[in-house]
């Protein structure tokens, strides 16, 4: 089975190739900025699914423009990656907090429902509180997110289903100098975890790159002009952690630049490089294994 996973299937990166990284520089300078552009304020999480037994993919993704608007975006996908229903809320049309698409699908129906008029939100583009988006089929409740549940089930008349969704993988922007900061939940009773980034590179000449995890030290890696992509297991509430990364445009490009991370609580089919991204994500999706944070690290300067 092929599949890019439609939500990630733009910013997929082939480790051995810098094309994306020069790519989303472009982007940000058509869009007169620096490297924070405002397709980098987005957040993105695929989850598994089922609709009356037949398997899914959701994706979510939230934005946040320039002007601090705010967007949302939901798809429902087969298997097959062919779209069953998708609902955008554009910024321009944000307005419009609360809302529902529904679409024939087969033998039954997809309802996206969304609540966004009380959302709170912090510096991110995902809301805090104060909002709920579903997706039902056949009044069934497939996914539900945010802290309205009540509000939610008593909107669309649903059901619980009786399987849960799985939290497959995560994609996420953060900017820096030369610290980066994230929150990653590597499985889905886990503790919610710290995640920083440190990597000075501005005029040195053996430039290192450290992770801590909730403010301890995990993982090291010098000499990185020799070792600008790899990967490396760490050890996480128990759990082997795959941590790979891709520093290359950090390193030798004179544009805005990103750097990519991945961390994989499950084996990866290939530790080979090159690899991609995409790859991984479709192993681990047909095997039903693990979760992914995907991070795409831009360079502030």
């Amino acid at each position: 089975m092929r599949r890019d996973l439609s939500c990630f299937g733009e910013s997929s990166v082939q480790i051995a190739d810098a094309a994306s990284s020069s790519s989303s520089s472009t982007t940000a300078r058509r869009g007169g900025g620096s490297g924070k552009s405002a397709a980098q304020n987005q957040v993105s999480c695929l989850y598994q699914a089922r609709l009356s037994g037949r398997p899914c993919m959701i994706s979510v993704t939230w934005s946040k423009g320039l002007a601090g608007m705010q967007g949302l975006s939901v798809t429902v996908d087969d298997t097959c990656g062919q779209c069953l229903c998708k609902a955008d809320v554009k910024p321009w049309l944000f307005s419009k907090k609360k809302g529902s698409k529904s679409l024939t699908a087969g033998d039954g129906k997809i309802e996206i429902f969304w609540d966004l008029s009380g959302a709170k939100f912090g510096p991110g583009p995902e809301p805090l509180e104060g909002f709920y988006v579903t997706v039902v089929f056949d009044r069934e409740m497939v996914l539900l997110l945010g802290d309205m549940k009540k509000d939610a089930y008593r909107k669309t008349c649903a059901v619980r289903p009786a399987l849960s969704t799985l939290f497959l993988a995560r994609k996420e922007h953060i900017h820096g100098k030369k610290i980066y900061s994230a929150k990653g939940q590597f499985c889905g009773s886990g503790q919610c975890h710290d995640i920083v980034i440190e990597c000075d590179s501005v005029g040195l000449k053996d430039p290192c790159l450290e992770i801590r995890i909730d403010k301890r030290p995990v993982m090291q890696v010098k000499r990185l002009a020799w070792k600008f992509r790899g990967n490396q297991t760490i050890m996480v509430d128990g759990l082997p952690v795959e941590v790979f990364w891709d520093v290359h445009s950090w390193l030798f490009s004179s544009t805005a630049s990103n750097a990519v991370f991945m961390f994989q609580t499950c084996p990866a089919p290939e530790k080979s490089i090159p690899w991609m991204y995409s790859q991984i994500f479709r192993e681990s999706q047909s095997q039903g294994l693990g979760f992914s944070l995907i991070l795409y690290a831009w360079k502030i300067e």
